[in-house]
C-alpha cells in the first residue's frame, strides 16, 4: 500500500539564474520521499511532490538551505489575494533596490570613466614603452581623451597617484554596497561546492580588482616586465553597474509578466455593504459571514460569490470569460465576486468566500500555473547544470593562450580576456527563456477566458492533432428549446392551444424535453392547469388528462400502445429526426392531433471554430451517447470529421485511446463533470466552464466563455508561446555559443578585436532583458 502523497510551495529566495534553480532542484529531487520537485526561476519557487510519511516541510528547507539558498515556509492563512499582493510588494521592493544600485554604481562608474582618462594618459607618459591592453580604454583615450583635457584642463593637474586612490576608494564602495550581493551568494554556492551566475561576476570583479590593486601598491612588479600598471577599478564598478542595469530591466520586465495576476487581484473590492441590525453598513469584505445579504448598486464591483435574493440587474462576467456582453441577474441567480453590476441595484445573500470564491480559485489557479515548469525547460536545466564550470574552465584556457601567445602585455590581455569570458557567459538568459513565457502566456489566456492549468499543458497543447468534441454542452449549448410546433391535417386547435396542453401535463416532469416544452409555453406566455393525472413511462412518453382531454406524449411506439397512427405525420417526423430534432407526437382524446420537435441547438460559435480548427491542420471527432440518426445530424451541421454516437463514458475513454494509439495527441473537450474520465485520459483535457466552476479538476485547461472559440485561443495561444519559448532558448543558446569566443579573442588574429571585460558586462545585461521582452510580446499578440 503507498502513501498518500502532498504538493507544497515554498518559496526560494538567493536564485539569480537558470544555474541556481537546478542546483535546488536537484537537491530536492535527490531527497528521500520526494516524488517531483519543480523549481521556477521567476516564481521565485519550489513546487514539491512528497510523502508527508517519509519527509517533512522542515527537512525539505533544510535541503533548500543546505544547497545554499533561502527559504521559508508560506502563511498557511494567507489568501491567494494576500499571497498575490506580499510577492508583488517583495517585486517592488526589488526593483527599487536595484534600480537605486543600478544608479549610483552607473554615476560612480561614469565619474571613474573621466577620472581614468588623466590617469591613463599619465601612466602612458611615465611608462612610454608600455602598452594599455583594454581595448575599450585604448579607444576612450584616443576618442575621448583630447576633449576631456579641454574641458577639465584641472582634473589633469591632479597627481596619478590621488586619482588611482580615489578610485580605489569608489571601487570599494561599489563593491561592498551595490554588489555585495553578488560576492555573499557565491561564497554561500563555493561552501557547498557548486557555482552560479554570482560565481562569474564574483570570480571576474575579483579578480579585476586584485589585479588593479596589485598594480596601485606595488607598480614596479608590472613596469619591469614591461606592462604598464593599468588600473581596472573603472571596469569592475561599470561591469557591476551594467550587471545591476540588466537586474533593474529584468525584474522590471518581470513584473509586467505578473500584470494578469495583479488586475485579477484588483478586482477584489476592499469593503462590502453589508444588511445588519437594520442598517446598510460597510464593511472590510474578510468580515463578511455567510448568508449575510450585501446590497449591490448600478456601477458597483460585487464583492463575494453568492445568490441574488432581491432585485434585477445586467452583470458585466468579462473578467470570468472574456465576453463583454452582461448578463441578466434574477432572483435565484448565481453572482460572482469581483463582477461588475451594470445597471439595476439588488440584494444577494454571500456563500462562498475567502479562499474559495471563484476569484480566489482563478488566482490561485493562475499563481500555480505559472509555478509550473514546460518540459521544454529541461533542456535548458541540462546545459545549466554543466554550465558554469565549464565556463570557468574556458577562462582558466583563456587566460593560458592568452599568456602564451600574445606578443604584447600577456599578462594584461590574459587577464582582460579571462574577465571577458566569465562576464559575457552568465547564464541568466537562459533561466528566463521559458518561465518567462509560461507567465505572459498564463496571464494573456485569463484575459481571453483560457485557464492553463501549467506549463505542461500549455506545451501539450501546440503538439495536438485531433480534437475531441463531447455533444452536449460543447457543440450544442446543453439546453433543449422547443424547435416545432407542427398540427396533424384536419385538426382543429391551435398551436398555442396544443402548446399550453402538453406543458400542463409535462410540468409534472423532470425530463429535460419536457422542461423544454414548459419553458416554450412561459416564453409564449401560456398560463398552465394543473393536470388532473400524469403517468410518466421512461424512454417513451407521458400521458394524463388536462382540462378532462386525456392526453398522450411521446414516441411512435408510445401511441401505438394507446391505439393511435402517427403515420399522417410520419415524413415530418423523419425529416426533423434528419435535422437532428427529437419528434414528439401528441394525441388528444385518442385522435393525433400535431407533434412537438425539441432539440439541443448547436452553438453560434461552435460551427465557425470547428471551421478554424480544421484550418489549423486539425481532425474533429465528436463524441456523445445520443442515438445515431441524431449525432450524425448534429455532426453535418457542425462539419466534424466524424462522429462516434451511442458510447457511454467508459467508451468515450476508449475512442480517446484508440486515437491515442495511432501516435496522435489527443485533446478532449467536454463539460467536466460525466465528460471527466476521458478528459484525464486525454494527453490535454479542456473543461468547458460555466465561469462559477473554475477549479474542473479533470482538465488541464478551463474555457470559462464555455464555446469551443476558447480551443482555438488554447492551441493557437500554445503554438505561439511554444514558439516564443524556442526563439528565447535560441538566442541564450546561440548568444553563448557566439559571445564565448569573441570574448575568449577568436577574432583577434583576423581582426585585431578584443572584447573589453565592460562591453561584455553590457552584452550580457541586454541578452537576459531581450529575452523577458520577447516573451512580453504574447501580451500584444491576438488570436481572434
Amino acid at each position: 500500500m503507498t502513501s498518500a502523497t502532498a504538493t507544497l510551495r515554498i518559496p526560494v529566495t538567493g536564485m539569480t539564474c537558470a544555474a541556481c534553480s537546478s542546483r535546488v532542484q536537484r537537491s530536492l529531487q535527490k531527497s528521500p520521499g520526494v516524488s517531483d520537485a519543480a523549481v521556477n526561476l521567476m516564481m521565485k519557487s519550489a513546487t514539491v511532490t512528497f510523502d508527508p510519511g517519509a519527509i517533512t516541510p522542515d527537512a525539505l528547507l533544510d535541503v533548500i538551505r543546505d544547497a545554499g539558498y533561502g527559504a521559508a515556509l508560506a502563511d498557511a492563512d494567507q489568501t491567494a489575494f494576500e499571497e498575490q499582493e506580499a510577492r508583488e510588494r517583495a517585486q517592488a521592493a526589488e526593483y527599487e533596490s536595484l534600480r537605486r544600485k543600478a544608479l549610483v554604481s552607473g554615476g560612480i562608474g561614469v565619474l571613474a570613466m573621466l577620472v581614468s582618462m588623466p590617469l591613463m594618459g599619465s601612466l602612458a607618459g611615465e611608462h612610454q614603452h608600455a602598452v594599455v591592453a583594454d581595448p575599450f580604454m585604448r579607444w576612450s583615450m584616443s576618442a575621448l581623451d583630447p576633449t576631456l583635457r579641454a574641458v577639465l584642463p584641472w582634473l589633469y593637474a591632479i597627481p596619478a597617484r590621488a586619482l588611482t586612490l580615489a578610485l580605489l576608494a569608489a571601487t570599494l564602495l561599489v563593491m561592498l554596497w551595490a554588489g555585495r550581493h553578488f560576492y555573499t551568494r557565491a561564497w554561500a554556492a563555493l561552501r557547498h561546492g557548486a557555482a552560479d551566475m554570482n560565481t562569474l561576476v564574483s570570480v571576474g570583479t575579483l579578480a579585476a580588482f586584485v589585479y588593479s590593486l596589485m598594480a596601485t601598491v606595488s607598480p614596479v612588479f608590472f613596469t619591469s616586465r614591461g606592462v604598464m600598471p593599468d588600473v581596472y577599478y573603472e571596469a569592475v564598478i561599470i561591469i557591476i553597474a551594467l550587471i545591476l542595469t540588466g537586474n533593474m530591466f529584468e525584474a522590471r520586465a518581470k513584473m509586467r509578466t505578473s500584470a494578469a495576476l495583479r488586475s485579477l487581484v484588483a478586482l477584489q473590492p476592499k469593503t462590502a455593504r453589508v444588511a445588519r441590525f437594520g442598517e446598510e453598513v460597510d464593511a472590510p469584505v474578510d468580515t463578511v459571514e455567510p448568508d449575510e445579504v450585501i446590497i449591490v448598486r448600478p456601477g458597483e464591483r460585487i464583492p463575494t460569490d453568492g445568490e441574488v435574493v432581491q432585485g434585477d440587474s445586467a452583470v458585466d462576467e468579462s473578467m470570468l470569460t472574456g465576453e463583454s456582453m452582461p448578463v441578466s441577474k434574477h432572483p435565484g441567480d448565481r453572482v460572482i465576486g469581483g463582477t461588475i453590476n451594470r445597471t439595476g441595484a439588488f440584494r444577494y445573500r454571500a456563500t462562498t468566500l475567502g479562499a474559495s470564491s471563484v476569484l480566489a480559485q482563478i488566482v490561485k489557479l493562475m499563481r500555480d500555473a505559472q509555478g509550473t515548469r514546460a518540459p521544454i525547460q529541461h533542456l535548458a536545466d541540462r546545459i545549466s547544470a554543466v554550465f558554469v564550470p565549464v565556463v570557468l574552465l574556458l577562462a582558466v584556457l583563456t587566460f593560458g593562450v592568452w599568456y602564451v601567445a600574445a606578443d604584447t602585455a600577456p599578462l594584461v590581455r590574459a587577464f582582460a580576456a579571462a574577465v571577458a569570458v566569465l562576464i559575457i557567459a552568465c547564464p541568466c538568459a537562459m533561466g528566463l527563456a521559458v518561465p518567462t513565457a509560461v507567465m505572459v502566456a498564463s496571464g494573456k489566456g485569463a484575459e481571453m477566458g483560457v485557464l492553463i492549468k501549467g506549463g505542461e499543458a500549455l506545451q501539450r497543447a501546440g503538439d495536438i492533432g485531433t480534437v475531441v468534441l463531447d455533444k452536449t454542452g460543447t457543440i450544442t449549448e446543453g439546453k433543449p428549446v422547443v424547435t416545432d410546433v407542427l398540427l396533424a391535417p384536419g385538426v382543429e386547435v391551435t398551436a398555442d392551444v396544443l402548446l399550453q396542453r402538453v406543458a400542463s401535463l409535462e410540468r409534472s416532469s423532470e425530463h429535460p424535453l419536457a422542461d423544454a416544452i414548459v419553458r416554450e409555453a412561459a416564453t409564449r406566455a401560456l398560463v398552465l392547469d394543473e393536470p388532473e393525472s400524469f403517468t410518466s413511462v421512461t424512454g417513451r412518453g407521458a400521458q394524463g388528462v388536462v382540462r378532462d382531454a386525456a392526453l398522450v406524449v411521446g414516441n411512435a411506439a408510445f401511441l401505438a400502445d394507446w391505439g393511435v397512427s402517427t403515420s399522417p405525420l410520419a415524413d415530418q417526423a423523419l425529416r426533423l429526426s434528419d435535422d437532428g430534432k427529437t419528434p414528439m407526437f401528441v394525441a388528444m382524446d385518442g385522435q393525433l392531433v400535431g407533434l412537438i420537435a425539441v432539440a439541443d441547438p448547436i452553438r453560434a460559435s461552435s460551427t465557425a471554430a470547428i471551421a478554424r480548427l480544421h484550418a489549423m491542420g486539425l481532425q474533429v471527432v465528436m463524441l456523445t451517447g445520443d442515438n445515431e440518426r441524431t449525432a450524425q445530424a448534429i455532426g453535418r451541421a457542425a462539419r466534424v470529421d466524424r462522429v462516434v454516437a451511442g458510447v457511454l463514458p467508459d467508451g468515450k475513454v476508449a475512442e480517446v485511446k484508440r486515437i491515442q494509439a495511432q501516435g496522435t495527441v489527443v485533446a478532449m473537450v467536454g463539460d467536466g463533470i460525466n465528460d471527466a474520465p476521458a478528459l484525464a485520459q486525454a494527453d490535454v483535457g479542456m473543461a468547458i466552464g460555466s465561469g462559477t466552476d473554475v477549479a474542473v479538476e479533470a482538465g488541464d485547461i478551463v474555457l470559462m466563455r464555455g464555446d469551443l472559440q476558447g480551443v482555438v485561443r488554447a492551441i493557437a495561444l500554445s503554438r505561439r508561446t511554444m514558439r516564443t519559448m524556442r526563439q528565447n532558448l535560441f538566442w541564450a543558446f546561440v548568444y553563448n555559443v557566439i559571445g564565448i569566443p569573441v570574448a575568449a579573442g577568436a577574432l583577434y588574429p583576423a581582426f585585431g578585436l578584443q572584447l573589453s571585460p565592460i562591453l561584455a558586462s553590457a552584452a550580457m545585461a541586454f541578452s537576459s532583458v531581450s529575452v523577458v521582452t520577447n516573451s512580453l510580446r504574447l501580451r500584444r499578440a491576438t488570436f481572434d
